[in-house]
């Protein structure tokens, strides 16, 4: 079993000593609601818990972090957005880099955009060859992106830049369109 990703929000809100909030920080409401939509739409599948405190009530808990200027957020004690309303796509990655790698990526699937002629390529070899894969657009698909990004980096490496296609077969990692024109060569020929 593994670990839920965690997310934190510290708000503005709570007391320390003679100080007392007692007027509701807007951003922080903002960003509680982009969370609980985000975890429910964009990250649904992926194991996360989330958090709540009062800012002045636990300052010193997010300031070891680097975070001091409510909304604070934080994934797996990272901060991720401190000061302003959260925006959901830096949810959206923090959350996927965190979890992703505990979810081994299961069946075929090819990461691609609609105006990518490699892309249609790797579809139509997945046709012709009958492969049941998933197609997943990352340009309209936040989570497809990251999700993309954070499997494929560790196997690329980090400073290699990242093409599409990129390509799973049977939860195998293939690479781009002509790596699985060639694996497919190798099948027919066996």
């Amino acid at each position: 079993m593994t670990a839920p990703v965690q997310i934190t929000l510290y708000r503005w809100a709570g007391s320390w000593g003679p100080f007392k909030v007692n007027i509701p920080c807007g951003e922080c409401t903002l960003t509680e609601d982009v969370i609980r939509d985000c975890v429910k739409n964009d990250l649904a599948g992926i194991d996360v818990e989330i958090h709540e405190y009062e800012w002045l009530s636990n300052w010193w808990k997010p300031l070891m972090r680097g975070g001091w200027h409510a909304p604070i957020v934080l994934v797996n004690n990272r901060v991720i957005s401190q000061g302003i309303a959260l925006n959901r796509g830096v949810l959206t990655q923090a959350v996927i880099d965190a979890g992703i790698s505990q979810i081994p990526i299961e069946g075929s699937h090819i990461f691609g955009k609609a105006t990518c002629p490699h892309c249609d390529r790797a579809k139509a070899l997945f046709d012709t060859s009958g492969i049941d894969g998933r197609y997943h657009d990352v340009i309209k698909d936040t989570r497809a992106l990251y999700e993309m990004i954070a499997r494929v980096k560790p196997i690329i490496g980090e400073k290699t830049p990242v093409t599409l296609p990129q390509i799973w077969v049977d939860g195998e990692y293939v690479g781009g369109g002509d790596a699985l024109e060639a694996r497919l060569a190798v099948i027919a020929t066996s």
